[in-house]
């Protein structure tokens, strides 16, 4: 089938969500549900290569995918984050590019670094974090789970939660949420079953936040022959 190809692996470093690549066949038009942590992209057309780092996406976005480009990259773990470019300056696509002396090379923190490939990329990413350019907060994971130390009111956990993640501990959930009730509508699963995946009130609960979070109704995503990137 013509138009965008996408496939996605679960990553092989505790910090990286998963490992992605997609590539355009023909000119397509297709809709970005939200997203709730750091990415970074390479995006190849022809003999050009450019890097981008994107952060959290609170809406769905409409995008446009050009004939013949080529794109990998990796979603982080939230709380993990290039701290030269914090996430909450990132968010909902305001995206920062790395400079690219060469169509092998990445410069970063005035060094230059090998370009990887899909099949390399989690050992970029590792070279990043062993030279102090990615960091994780473990509060971050803490605070996920309900825990936060006693020490540390709730105003500065929660500001610290921003500074690492982009968005607020409860954007996070309600992403992440709407996000598990789309997967399984756009699996064939039943709307009362999306319902209570997402840990909505009703129907019309869900239906206002499948909206924002995939630009789409909950029948639509049922019966979706759109793409929808996830």
């Amino acid at each position: 089938m013509m138009g965008l190809i996408f496939e996605a692996v679960p990553g092989e470093l505790p910090l990286v969500q998963r490992v992605w690549s997609a590539r355009c066949d023909a000119a397509t038009r297709f809709t970005s549900a939200v997203k709730r942590s750091t990415l970074i992209s390479f995006a190849r057309y022809r003999h050009e290569v450019t890097v981008h780092l994107h952060g959290p996406e609170t809406r769905a976005t409409q995008l446009a995918c050009p004939e013949g480009w080529e794109f990998f990259g990796v979603d982080l773990q939230p709380g993990a984050y290039l701290p030269l470019f914090p996430p909450s300056g990132l968010v909902n696509l305001n995206d920062a590019s790395l400079p690219t002396p060469s169509v092998d090379r990445i410069l970063l923190d005035n060094r230059e670094w090998e370009m990887p490939t899909e099949q390399n990329v989690d050992v970029f990413v590792d070279r990043l974090l062993r030279a102090g350019l990615l960091v994780f907060d473990p509060l971050v994971e803490e605070i996920r789970h309900g825990v936060r130390p006693r020490a540390m009111s709730e105003r500065t956990a929660q500001i610290r939660f921003r500074q690492a993640v982009g968005i607020s501990h409860r954007k996070l959930i309600s992403i992440e949420q709407a996000r598990h009730a789309a997967l399984l509508l756009v699996a064939g699963g039943s709307i009362a079953d999306a319902i209570g995946i997402g840990g909505y009130y009703d129907q019309p609960q869900l239906t206002r936040a499948m909206r924002w979070a995939t630009g789409h109704t909950p029948g639509e995503l049922r019966s979706l022959t759109s793409f929808l990137a996830f």
